[in-house]
Parts: C-alpha cells; sequence; structure tokens
C-alpha cells in the first residue's frame, strides 16, 4: 500500500467517525423529543387533544354524504356500465374504510378513559374488559361508586354477576375521589367514544342497505361489510371479478412481524373472508377449508354482479345454500360401523351317513384291543422305552402280567368282515371236495383236475362229483318235502316221535 492508500484510507476512517457522532446525536435528540411527546400524552387533559378523527373534515364530509344518500332513498335498479361509474360506489368504499379508522380510534380513547379512571377505581379495568362496556360503566358510575347496586342501567350493562363482584370491589377499593375537572373530561371522553360507536353503526347499516344495489348475490354470500372489505381492497368489483379464487381469500391478509414473540397464534394467509361470520361459524379445523370454497363462490357471485345479472340476488342464494350443505356434510358424523358376520363357506356340506351301516363303519374302523391296551399306561410306574431311546415311547399294557389279555391279533366279530351266506356255502363246497371241480357244471377254473393227494396212499382218481352224490342223496332223505316220520311212539306225557 502505497503513502497516498493510507492517507486516503485515514481520512475515511475520520469521516466514518464523524458520521456515526453526528448519528449518535440525532438519536438522542429524537429519543428526547419522543420523551417529551409522551411526557405531554400523560399530561393530556382533554381527549380531543389525542382523539382527533371525530373533528376531522374527511369524517365530517363522509357522513354528510352518507345522510344525503340515506334521505334520497334511491335505488337504481338498472346500471350501465361498470359499478366503479357510480357516484355512490365510491361513498360505500370510502364509508367501509372509516369504520376502520373509528375502531382504531375508540381504542385509543378507551385507554385515555382507563388511565384517568384508574385513580378513581383502578379495579374495574380488569373486571370489564370489554371496551364499550367499560366506557358506558363509567359513564354511569362516575364519582359515586354505590350507584352499581340498584342501578337499572348498570343491569342493562353488565350481567348482575359481574355487578356483585364490581360491587364488591368498589366497598374494598383503594381509590381516590377526582375532581370536577377530571370528571368532566371524562365524561367528554365517554360521550366522544358513545357517538363514534353510534357513527360506525348508522355506516354499517348504509353500507349494508347498499351493497345490496351494488354487488347483491356477492353480499348474500359474505355479508355487505366483508363484501364491501374485499370491492375496496380489490379496487373495485369489476376488478373483484377479474381476480382468481386463491387471490380473493388472501384480501386483507396482514403479514405480522413478531420478533421475539410467538407466532402460534398467527394465522397465515388468512383475510377478510377467513374472519367473516359464514366462516368463523365451523370449528377451526374446518375453517381453511371453508375459507377457499366461500372464496371460490364469491368469485363466481362478483363475476355475476359485475355484469348486472341477477339483481334480486337469485345467484347468491342458490350458492350460500350449496355452501351449507357442504358444511353440514363436513360435520356429520362417521357413520356406525356395522359388525358384519363372516360369509358363507364356498364349500358345500359333507354328505354324512347315518344309521345302522354308519354305525358299523365305525366300529370297523375303531381302536383295536392292541392299541388301547398300548395306548394304556399305569399310574407311577417307569414304562420300559420300547425302542431303547430317550423318546417316552413304550407299549402301555401290552404284554404285562394281569393284563389278561393275549399278545396276538384277536378277531372281533363287530369288525371282522362280512360275507354272504351263498358265498359261504360255496366256499364249503370247494373246501370239501379233495380234487377240485370240474368246469363243465360249474363256474370254476379250468385247471381243476380229478387227481388229489391222499396222506396214505398218495396220488390217487378220485370222481369229483361223488361227494355232491352223497350230499344231495342225503338232503333228499332226510330234508326232502316228500320225506315222512318212520317211527312215531304215544306216551302219556306228551307225543315223542323217532325218525
Amino acid at each position: 500500500m502505497s503513502l497516498a492508500d493510507e492517507l486516503l484510507a485515514d481520512l475515511e476512517e475520520a469521516a466514518e467517525e464523524e458520521e456515526e457522532n453526528f448519528v449518535d446525536e440525532e438519536d438522542e435528540t429524537a429519543i428526547e423529543d419522543v420523551q417529551e411527546e409522551m411526557q405531554l400524552d400523560l399530561s393530556v387533559d382533554s381527549v380531543k387533544s389525542i382523539a382527533k378523527l371525530w373533528d376531522s373534515k374527511m369524517f365530517a364530509e363522509i357522513m354528510m354524504k352518507i345522510e344525503e344518500y340515506i334521505s334520497k332513498q334511491s335505488k337504481t335498479t338498472e346500471v350501465m356500465g361498470p359499478v366503479e361509474a357510480a357516484p355512490e360506489y365510491r361513498v360505500i368504499v370510502d364509508a367501509n374504510n372509516l369504520t376502520v379508522e373509528i375502531e382504531n380510534e375508540l381504542n385509543i380513547i378507551h385507554k385515555f378513559i382507563r388511565d384517568k379512571y384508574s385513580k378513581r377505581f383502578p379495579e374495574l379495568e380488569s373486571l370489564v374488559p370489554n371496551a364499550l362496556d367499560y366506557i358506558r360503566t363509567v359513564k354511569e358510575l362516575g364519582n359515586s361508586l354505590d350507584k352499581c347496586k340498584n342501578n337499572e342501567n348498570v343491569q342493562q350493562i353488565l350481567t348482575n354477576a359481574t355487578i356483585m363482584v364490581v360491587s364488591v370491589t368498589a366497598s374494598t377499593t383503594q381509590g381516590q375521589q377526582l375532581t370536577e375537572e377530571e370528571l368532566e373530561r371524562i365524561e367528554e371522553a365517554c360521550d366522544m367514544a358513545l357517538e363514534l360507536n353510534q357513527s360506525k353503526h348508522r355506516i354499517y347499516e348504509y353500507v349494508e342497505s347498499r351493497m345490496s344495489f351494488i354487488a347483491p348475490n356477492l353480499s348474500i354470500i359474505v355479508g355487505a361489510s366483508t363484501a364491501a372489505k374485499i370491492m375496496g381492497i380489490a379496487g373495485g368489483l369489476t376488478n373483484l371479478s377479474k381476480m382468481p379464487a386463491c387471490n380473493i381469500m388472501l384480501l386483507g391478509a396482514q403479514r405480522r412481524t413478531l420478533s421475539g414473540f410467538s407466532s402460534t397464534s398467527v394465522l397465515p394467509h388468512t383475510g377478510y373472508i377467513y374472519h367473516s361470520d359464514i366462516v368463523q361459524s365451523l370449528p377451526p379445523d374446518l375453517r381453511r377449508k371453508a375459507a377457499r370454497l366461500v372464496a371460490a363462490k364469491c368469485t363466481l357471485a362478483a363475476r355475476v354482479d359485475s355484469f348486472h345479472e341477477s339483481p334480486e340476488g337469485k345467484v347468491g342464494y342458490e350458492l350460500k345454500e350449496e355452501i351449507e350443505r357442504k358444511f353440514d356434510k363436513w360435520q356429520e358424523p362417521p357413520p356406525v360401523k356395522q359388525v358384519k358376520p363372516l360369509p358363507a363357506p364356498l364349500d358345500g356340506q359333507r354328505k354324512k351317513r347315518g344309521g345302522r351301516r354308519y354305525r358299523k363303519m365305525k366300529e370297523r374302523l375303531g381302536l383295536t384291543e392292541i392299541r388301547k391296551q398300548a395306548n394304556r399306561m399305569s399310574f407311577g410306574e417307569i414304562e420300559e422305552d420300547a425302542y431303547q431311546e430317550d423318546l417316552g415311547f413304550s407299549l402301555g399294557h401290552l404284554g404285562k402280567s394281569g393284563s389278561g389279555r393275549v399278545r396276538q391279533t384277536q378277531v372281533n366279530e363287530a369288525t371282522k368282515a362280512r360275507i354272504s351266506k351263498t358265498l359261504q356255502r360255496t366256499l364249503q363246497k370247494q373246501s370239501m371236495v379233495y380234487g377240485g371241480k370240474s368246469t363243465i357244471r360249474d363256474r370254476s377254473s379250468g385247471t381243476a383236475s380229478s387227481v388229489a393227494f391222499t396222506p396214505l396212499q398218495g396220488l390217487e382218481i378220485v370222481n369229483p362229483q361223488a361227494a355232491e352224490k352223497k350230499v344231495a342223496e342225503a338232503n333228499q332223505k332226510y330234508f326232502s318235502s316228500m320225506a315222512e316220520f318212520l317211527k312215531v311212539k304215544i306216551e302219556k306225557s306228551g307225543i315223542r316221535s323217532s325218525t
């Protein structure tokens, strides 16, 4: 860095120090001025020195025009061209903006009365939080706090429970008596606040009566006051009809910078429509959804009003009914869940057999005696493992002494196979013949032969039909239908016959 550069840097630093000192001096003087103004405000004697709206020229002009239009009672049924061209439209927008200023003025007057009357009754501020109720109560009580007990005017302002608390607190208050000058200033402020409140209600009545002339359908949906507010911010009904619903919902939204404070109570992206009565009537969890729906319907209503269609408000009533139906649908309780039975199985019922054949089948397929004995175990005895392994499989009562059973398969008459009597006779005949049968008369195998093996003579040729002839002769002799008794002997004890 050269010598010239160093000199320039030193000069710049010196200039900055002088500017900082000058700014500090300006800040100090500004702070002193603010403190002086605050001291002046604290020592204010008259309310007119801080509340200047009542005596302003703008307020007087707007109220005069309102009274003029109310006295004319002119309501044009047909409007040619844009609504903004009507001379009354500007008055309606200005009157609607004036109500906001009146609200701010009422807050200032309430603070002035509260600061002045706290000398007489400091506890009244916490007992009556509403500003207008507080102003009316202060004007009615004044210096004598005993009036709150049996005063009809106070009973019209406050509830019985609040009157009782106020009377008890007034009897124990540490306040001091006000001078006549202080009392006059307080009464003057109360009269100004009440007159401003009456003017505000007068403006509301006028706006509501004339908004049905400018935007009837929009006023039916959100109310005349809210309709006038969104029209004033949008710059007229024509500009409002050109805006999309998402932008109309944000009209009147205030961006608050709460440095160091919690932002939980701040509602972002909420404007006049969100704070309208039709949206605030719903639970908090449905208000954003309702604001979107109302904004969409307001867009349609504004477009209808901008073309001067449906001046009687038919479209507005239809849109509002649609909104209310959707609100009711949102708030319906969920349907009761019905416990449905399980569906019928797809498989058909199995065929079940009953009767004697079914019982016989169960007997044949039942447990045998050996299985029953194997499954039966003695109490308190150590069983021997059948497989010589630690598996716990034993033979039960099989083979034990005293069981009374033999370790062989026993034939059960109930479970053995059944054969017909004809088959039994056929098998018996086959077992009686030594050498089998011939294939000529009977249906026997073709390998049957007349050669038989005998234990005495070895091979022997026999006649296969000889045994059948003997049986046939015996049957014919003894069991023939022509047979008769050979000898009959009659005794005293009865008849005995012998053959």
